[in-house]
């Protein structure tokens, strides 16, 4: 590994001393990363060189350019985030900072929002089922502690953008297919006028799956209105659905891993594990630029959704949840004499209410016994302030948000009224911030705030041996973790026109440290999983990103993490059916599912051969060290190398475009581990990857 930190390390010292030694020409600096507008940074519009933090963006192109089966392919080459995509994009598992490595369901501690509105749940629990990424213009991720301005963000913010901003009418045709089965087709179509611009997307995938019992099928349709009222203030339309089937394979033994990773749990198998969804949510926003230079802006938007599951697992759950939220910010930019201020404020609000029905599972068939039946209500309230000043300017700013965060939890049982339960957590947590431009392409920044993570609902599950001895729908004893999180880094562009050869230099490094205090950690009670504040944590890390054109066409493109997360304290706890105590010591170990080095490198090639004409080829590798599997670091899932090749061929002509590609995942045939299903009870901890596949796209467009 030594060899690989080595070999950044020059080439970050090389781009350094760029810094000094060639002259930073003036020229259309919005090609460049660091001149990129995105949103969810400070939840106003800002240029990447401007925010002080780790922000990130993909574009369009970058989206098009990768391959097949889950999200994971879209985030490899991104420092800081880590995901495992499990069995395809279902109950992937992203990571930033350690935050939703713990979670073997969904998404935990990183907000995901699709067009600034929340995917997430009130309590911070995610399914990307309805995201389409053919709908999309591009990804927006700010990377660490985002408490401050959302709510269950302690590891940071996903923004899923549609296609918004296209320059003429186009209707297009988008078709994949692959290995295991995969195919999805769809259609995407824009209309634009004067006033108004619409988009539509409908997409279709059908799976196989790699391992036995994981095939799936969605259905997606995303559409988005914007209309203008007049030069300052627009009103946008947003509606989603997505209806799906997913099989679940569950996870393996080490043994039967190694025997034929495809393989099925045997007891998924027979209950015939699976989760049918149907969600959709309709939303509308206005936003209005007013004052005398149009120096206010304000918005406004509110939404509804509708989310029904089942769930076959030891029973058969019928999940039904009605929500309905809203948001509303006003910003403020005025400058008196040299300095420049940006003042902002807003609030966030979303309920969600619905029972939760539970029969007897009989092969995957509903049976006729009511086992149990609640009402679940989750919601929350936060509202947040902040202030960006220019102290020095073109120079140095200084960058001051704080939040307050409500969220409750309310459970009724509708058999057993005495089981009615309620909890509620409450927080301000504030960050402050500087950053410092030794360009208008070149910047270093610091800061530190405070995080505030609540349990999701699946965790605030009751056990027998509670304060209240289980009486209770909910755990009387589970608090939120909280942390301290500093970082520093160093982000921008180097650029040079007197070289044919480097003459463009993308790079990021950030530092940071984070402490957590009453980490939400499983234990087990009578062979099931509860939780339970129980650990302190430290956590260290290096996040270092690179970009550049090596010559004419040759793309590098690159991301190395480092991590160090440790338990301080951690006390573990085991209780029988008696219940019985017993305790171990974790103090020292490895947080479990989190790489201590984790490497992603792509090399792209573009060759215009006319102006109709493009062709490109691109390889990734990617190193993932080993993992440890559970808090007590008895096992570990090995490191692993994927090798990854794409070729395509882009054609446009008088109004015509084809994108066409075809690829090989995991070239070396490698058996990996993919999904670590964390600290499971029956030592069922491992999910593997799919071995080698290949895969190819279609996409006819015409714009009008």
């Amino acid at each position: 590994m030594k060899k690989y930190i080595i070999f950044f390390i020059v080439i970050f010292t090389f781009a350094i001393g760029e810094v000094f030694s060639q002259e930073i020409m003036e020229v259309d600096t919005t090609i460049y990363e660091t001149q990129e507008i995105i949103i969810t940074g400070t939840r106003t519009l800002k240029k990447i060189i401007d925010i002080p933090y780790s922000v990130e963006r993909m574009s369009q192109k970058e989206i098009e350019r990768s391959s097949g089966i889950g999200i994971n392919s879209l985030f490899g080459t991104i420092p800081g985030i880590f995901t495992q995509s499990r069995y395809g994009n279902h109950d992937v598992r992203i990571s930033i900072r350690g935050f939703g490595s713990r979670s073997n369901t969904g998404i935990r501690g990183v907000r995901i929002l699709q067009d600034d509105i929340p995917e997430s749940e009130p309590d911070g629990q995610t399914r990307i089922e309805a995201i389409d990424f053919n709908s999309l213009g591009s990804i927006e991720i700010v990377k660490g502690n985002s408490s401050s301005l959302y709510t269950n963000a302690p590891g940071g913010v996903v923004n899923f953008k549609t296609d918004l901003g296209f320059n003429k009418t186009f209707v297009s045709l988008h078709n994949e297919f692959g290995s295991y089965g995969l195919r999805q087709n769809g259609i995407k179509a824009g209309k634009l006028t004067n006033d108004l611009r619409f988009i539509l997307t409908y997409s279709y995938r059908n799976f196989d799956g790699y391992r036995e019992h994981s095939q799936e099928y969605q259905n997606i349709t995303n559409a988005a209105l914007q209309t203008y009222l007049d030069n300052n203030t627009t009103v946008t339309v947003l509606l989603n659905s997505a209806i799906g089937l997913i099989k679940l394979p569950g996870s393996l033994k080490k043994s039967e891993y190694e025997l034929d990773p495809n393989k099925a749990n045997s007891t998924d198998v027979s209950r015939d594990s699976k989760r049918f969804s149907r969600k959709g949510r309709l939303a509308v926003r206005v936003n209005s630029f007013f004052g005398k230079h149009n120096n206010n802006e304000i918005e406004f938007t509110g939404y509804g959704a509708i989310k029904d599951f089942d769930r076959t697992a030891k029973t058969y759950r019928l999940f039904a949840r009605y929500g309905i939220g809203g948001s509303f910010r006003y910003i403020n930019r005025s400058e008196i004499g040299s300095v420049f201020n940006e003042f902002s404020v807003g609030s966030d609000a979303y309920y969600q209410t619905g029972p939760i029905s539970e029969y007897n599972n009989i092969n995957g068939i509903k049976g006729d016994n009511l086992l149990a039946q609640s009402d679940e209500t989750i919601s929350n309230f936060g509202a947040y302030i902040q202030d960006q000043i220019t102290i020095i300017k073109n120079k140095l700013d200084f960058l001051l948000t704080g939040r307050y965060d409500n969220v409750t939890f309310d459970s009724k049982d509708l058999l057993l009224s005495v089981k009615n339960s309620n909890r509620n957590f409450d927080k301000f947590t504030p960050k402050f911030a500087v950053n410092f431009k030794f360009t208008n392409m070149l910047a270093a920044y610091a800061s530190f705030g405070l995080g505030f993570d609540t349990p999701a609902g699946n965790e605030m599950d009751n056990f027998p041996f509670s304060s209240d001895g289980g009486q209770g729908l909910l755990n009387p004893d589970l608090k939120p973790q909280s942390s301290k999180n500093f970082e520093i880094g160093f982000k921008g562009n180097i650029f040079s026109e007197k070289r044919n050869y480097f003459n463009n230099i993308f790079v990021e490094l950030t530092g940071y440290n984070l402490l957590i205090e009453d980490e939400i950690v499983p234990f087990v009670v009578d062979n099931t999983v509860y939780y339970r504040n129980a650990a302190k944590t430290n956590r260290k890390g290096i996040e270092f990103g690179l970009k550049t054109e090596i010559v004419k066409g040759l793309t590098f493109k690159s991301a190395y993490t480092f991590n160090d997360f440790k338990y301080d304290t951690y006390t573990a706890l085991t209780i029988d059916q008696n219940g019985n105590q017993s305790t171990r010591q974790y103090d020292g170990n490895v947080v479990p599912s989190v790489p201590k080095h984790n490497i992603s490198v792509d090399l792209m090639y573009d060759y215009n051969f006319s102006k109709y004409v493009r062709a490109f080829i691109k390889g990734n590798y990617t190193y993932i060290d080993k993992m440890y599997v559970n808090d007590a670091n008895t096992e570990n899932a090995e490191s692993y190398i994927l090798l990854n090749s794409l070729f395509g061929i882009d054609l446009s002509y008088k109004g015509f475009s084809l994108l066409a590609n075809i690829g090989i995942n995991n070239i070396t045939d490698k058996q990996y581990v993919a999904f670590i299903n964390i600290n499971d009870a029956n030592g069922r901890f491992y999910e593997s990857g799919p071995k080698r596949n290949f895969f190819g796209t279609l996409n006819l467009g015409y714009n009008f």
